[in-house]
């Protein structure tokens, strides 16, 4: 029902093979879309075997028969960098960032730009705290600043860096939240809930500032699910039973569900929606208690 046919997306944030960023691109591959992955230097050698391996095939098929997931790039890039130069030199030499020639947001926009593409889509599914597993009230200074840039100003590094690259093309920019970012979830530490309040507050702003040229900002508020990089968070499995047992769908919601959203917002469909948080959690956010 939806076609991207000739619109190039690119989905930050891919770091397996079951999380929302896969499935998300997925479903983009499957409306046609050109798909560009974006992972963390460090995980561009896992991502790729994802996308190669016999014995992952299955995870790379597309929804409805439509092949499976062969993205026409898969670039590194840290998104707590915005150019090579704030790259500290020993974190230039790790595993991972000697393969890049350059692992910034900078060096993304250049690469793409290198390769002849536009941007009509872009994915903002990247999140990260170092002390993840820590509460709010002990969580270092280092880590809550950490936690801001990796998963909220992020989404403003790539939206001014490959802008660019969305002259005339009446982009969509869809990123991920969550119920956090709204109300106290004792649990979400490592000031990721700050992270995920202040991506909202981003992506208001943004919509106005780059609803000049046409373009539009959404995020996704979406329920817990547990993706590997998920499991880093001790409490999730009990999360996504609390959803089960309360939400007025009473069932956890899947990654598919999201990419539906997600395929939604990026469309002609949702020509008039930006600004918005669209909660896809099984309507768990409605609920009082």
């Amino acid at each position: 029902m939806i076609d991207l046919r000739q619109k190039t997306a690119v989905v930050t944030g891919v770091t397996d093979n079951m999380g929302f960023a896969w499935a998300i691109a997925k479903a983009l591959a499957a409306a046609n879309a050109e798909v560009v992955l974006s992972s963390h230097p460090r995980v561009v050698p896992i991502v790729r075997r994802f996308l190669q391996g016999e014995t992952h095939a299955q995870s790379r098929a597309l929804p409805n028969g439509q092949g499976e997931l062969a993205p026409v790039s898969l670039i590194g890039c840290d998104v707590a960098y915005d150019t090579k130069e704030d790259i500290p030199p020993d974190v230039l030499q790790q595993k991972g960032y000697r393969d890049c020639a350059d692992p910034s947001v900078a060096g993304l926009a250049q690469q793409m730009q290198q390769e002849g593409r536009s941007v009509d889509i872009l994915i903002h599914a990247v999140a990260f705290s170092p002390e993840i597993q820590k509460s709010h009230l002990q969580v270092s200074r280092s880590a809550y600043l950490t936690a801001m840039t990796v998963s909220s100003y992020s989404l403003v590094s790539l939206c001014r860096t490959l802008l660019p690259l969305m002259q005339d093309r009446q982009a969509a920019v869809v990123g991920l939240s969550y119920l956090a970012a709204q109300r106290a979830i004792p649990s979400y530490g490592g000031g990721m809930a700050s992270a995920k309040s202040a991506l909202e507050c981003d992506a208001r702003m943004l919509s106005w500032e780059m609803g000049q040229q046409g373009h539009r900002v959404n995020l996704i508020s979406a329920g817990p699910y547990l993706s590997r990089a998920a499991r880093a968070i001790g409490s999730m499995q009990q999360w996504i039973e609390a959803v089960a047992d309360r939400s007025p769908l009473r069932r956890p919601i899947n990654a598919q569900e999201v990419a539906n959203a997600t395929l939604f917002l990026c469309s002609s469909l949702a020509s008039g929606v930006t600004g918005e948080v669209l909660h896809v959690d099984a309507g768990f956010h409605a609920m009082g208690s």
